[in-house]
């Protein structure tokens, strides 16, 4: 089955004013984010990706703006299942504010009893994202086959709920995994269970290309006793 890169968007102007964006039109990259989108061309140089799927909001779009630039022949596609968490009445208010309201300690330490007042819960928001990887996997992996690698651009929480899944943790403990922007974390999915080869990762990429000969770390279903050599 297909390997699954997931990059977060980078660096938007609600990051730098510490507002909850959500699904707020209107929030594009600051200047650092610009920069970061900018580097995604050799970050990812060695990786021939087979499809790019992004959440339909702009900082996600601004994000891969250089990288489509860079493969003019990737099909490109937008999936509103990876779009952000639908905050409701949280969204464009300030995290500062927010951290006093009683739903902020459910959020944080109880996030599958966590619904926002007037959108979604992180229950929903997570089913909606695993569903939209599984349904990718299978469309990749028919259409390129099962070493294909291919990317999605979405929103720290979607990314993290996806990253839980994978590990097999629950809902509640996924505030303990970190994705800063513009990072890209990967998973190898294989039909008896996937493997989260990276999480978070800010550097170089190149590690993750399909090898040209012989096993690749989270290459087969069984996993490496002892921790495995690793991919050279």
């Amino acid at each position: 089955m297909p390997t699954l890169l997931l990059l977060r968007h980078g660096r938007s102007t609600a990051n730098t004013r510490g507002v909850l964006a959500g699904r707020t039109p209107g929030v594009p990259l600051d200047e650092r984010g610009t920069e970061q989108a900018a580097a995604l061309p050799v970050r990812l140089g060695g990786i021939p990706l087979s499809a790019i799927v992004s959440s339909p909001l702009e900082r996600c779009q601004e994000t891969l703006r250089p990288l489509r630039a860079a493969l003019p022949g990737t099909p490109v596609h937008t999936d509103e299942r990876i779009s952000e968490c639908d905050y409701g009445e949280w969204s464009g208010r300030k995290l500062a504010e927010l951290a006093e309201e009683p739903l902020m300690r459910t959020v944080q330490v109880h996030p599958s009893a966590a619904a926002f007042p007037g959108g979604e819960s992180m229950r929903a928001m997570q089913a909606r994202a695993v569903e939209a990887v599984r349904d990718w996997n299978e469309r990749i992996e028919a259409e390129h086959g099962a070493d294909a690698v291919y990317l999605m651009c979405s929103h720290g929480d979607i990314i993290k709920s996806v990253l839980a899944d994978a590990l097999g943790l629950h809902l509640d403990l996924f505030q303990r995994i970190s994705v800063e922007p513009c990072s890209v974390s990967a998973v190898r999915y294989t039909p008896i269970r996937p493997f989260v080869v990276r999480v978070g990762d800010t550097g170089e990429l190149a590690g993750l290309a399909p090898a040209d000969e012989g096993p690749k770390e989270g290459g087969e279903s069984d996993a490496a006793v002892g921790g495995g050599a690793g991919t050279s």
